[in-house]
């Protein structure tokens, strides 16, 4: 689910950190400093296990080498440590231990949460006054993810319909969205109640909770069993995962810590994997037009090398030596507005069509696939989780749900199942695609798929 305007957002300091002190020792600056280095890790390394690589890990113990700078910063009461590393230093660690970097420019997340509390739903805002906005600003810039949450203003409350979101109807969901010009689009949903499978270990929980805290255990919210699911639509694909656990605010930085890699998967680039990948390029009209472009390749921190191959007309070709895959490449450019693939041309009487078959798509994914090669041509794929394909029990809501906090009809959807902890929505026919630790993707074919033409067709955008 794309907007027809998207640009990318250049996040900042991604090579510094604040670190909150009790004092300006020097022994808690240096534990202030490798917590520092571990939080840019993070940021660059788009996910967690980073942080247990050996060349990493011996970094963090002497962090104090890769400092450029850093500052105390006071803010009210509260101390904090800023410190800025050296990008050159960081990013040859990177590369010492063959790990791919995650570079500054960055897609824009929405995140429509909803928070289902006993009998009352509704849509977390940007603004509401509750911790949720505040540990979404905090995770976005300690990961350096862009992320936004919608306004839930006037013109929210009169397209956005709460039991679309619920129910997880895409077009819906797009046509709300459109105003954030997001290129990802995240839903959310936190329950205590509909979501959660009525089990005797949970009864167990709720009883001894009660037994615990007495008449205050409404305001003890946070002991009560709660699920967690969320789904992404990015890249014509439907990502999917389920949580179970009794911290809201521990389930939401779960989620967002496996969204956060599942984006990085796409954008992050190689740092030892070099491609040689031919694009052509339309719209090129002028001498300025092919200075710009040109250095418009150049610049693409996806590439190391630009060579022109032809030039007809307002048409050109060109040699890119890319750092890392072509995939990574692609998924890169739709984060700009001066160079936008064409596809609507490529299609017209082009009928050669394979069926979409979901093992082998999911090893070339794991392989990092090659999209301009014969052997493994760019396909789109509709991802459905297994409420969607049991008859959309998922998706009947009651109508009397409303975008305001309020009681819930008895007519509810039944809950979808879950296990402890975090689990992948998945179907019989996935459950062995993917042995490793990556997030599980869940996918089926709803039609012929077309394959695209070897070359890539772009078009720049003069000015």
């Amino acid at each position: 689910m794309f907007s027809a305007n998207l640009a990318a957002l250049e996040v900042n300091d991604l090579y510094q950190a604040h670190v909150v002190v009790d004092s300006q020792a020097r022994g808690q600056r240096e534990q202030a400093i490798k917590k520092a280095l571990q939080g840019v890790f993070l940021k660059i390394g788009g996910k967690k296990t980073v942080l247990t690589h050996d060349v990493l890990k011996k970094a963090q113990n002497n962090a104090s080498r890769y400092v450029s700078q850093y500052r105390y910063q006071q803010q009210g009461e509260a101390l904090s440590l800023v410190v800025s590393f050296d990008e050159n230093k960081v990013n040859q660690l990177f590369k010492k231990a063959n790990l791919a970097l995650w570079g500054s420019l960055r897609p824009q997340v929405l995140l429509w949460l909803i928070d289902e509390q006993g009998l009352s739903r509704k849509i977390v805002a940007s603004d509401e006054n509750s911790i949720i906005p505040e540990i979404i600003n905090d995770f976005s810039i300690q990961r350096g993810l862009p992320i936004v949450m919608p306004l839930m203003d006037l013109t929210d409350n009169e397209q956005v319909v709460l039991s679309d979101f619920w129910g997880y109807f895409p077009d819906q969901i797009l046509q709300a969205s459109q105003r954030y010009f997001a290129d990802t689009i995240v839903v959310m949903r936190v329950s205590d109640s509909t979501l959660l499978v009525d089990t005797d270990e949970n009864k167990t929980a709720l009883t001894s909770t009660d037994t615990q805290c007495g008449l205050l255990c409404d305001q003890n919210e946070q002991a009560t069993p709660k699920v967690l699911d969320w789904r992404i639509f990015t890249q014509g694909i439907l990502y999917t995962q389920q949580y179970e656990g009794v911290d809201k605010v521990s389930l939401i930085g779960e989620g967002l810590s496996d969204i956060t890699e599942l984006i990085y998967q796409s954008y992050a680039l190689s740092t030892t994997a070099e491609n040689d990948f031919v694009i052509e390029v339309k719209n090129v009209t002028s001498l300025a037009s092919d200075m710009e472009l040109y250095d418009f390749l150049k610049d693409l921190s996806a590439v190391k090398a630009v060579t022109l191959i032809s030039a007809q007309g307002d048409v050109r070709q060109f040699k890119l030596d890319l750092i890392g895959s072509k995939s990574s490449f692609l998924a890169s450019l739709k984060l700009n507005d001066k160079l936008t693939q064409q596809l609507d041309n490529l299609l017209e009487g082009f009928s050669h069509t394979q069926e979409f078959n979901v093992q082998q798509f999911n090893r070339q994914v794991q392989d990092d696939i090659e999209l301009n090669s014969k052997a493994n041509d760019q396909v789109k794929i509709t991802a459905l989780s297994a409420g969607d394909t049991n008859g959309g029990e998922l998706n009947k809501q009651p109508e009397s749900i409303k975008n305001t906090e309020g009681p819930i009809g008895s007519n509810i959807a039944e809950p979808i199942s879950t296990v402890e902890n975090k689990t992948n929505l998945t179907t019989d026919s996935a459950d062995e695609l993917i042995n490793k630790d990556d997030l599980q993707i869940i996918t089926e074919a709803k039609a012929p798929l077309i394959i695209v033409p070897q070359v890539p067709v772009f078009y720049w955008e003069q000015g």
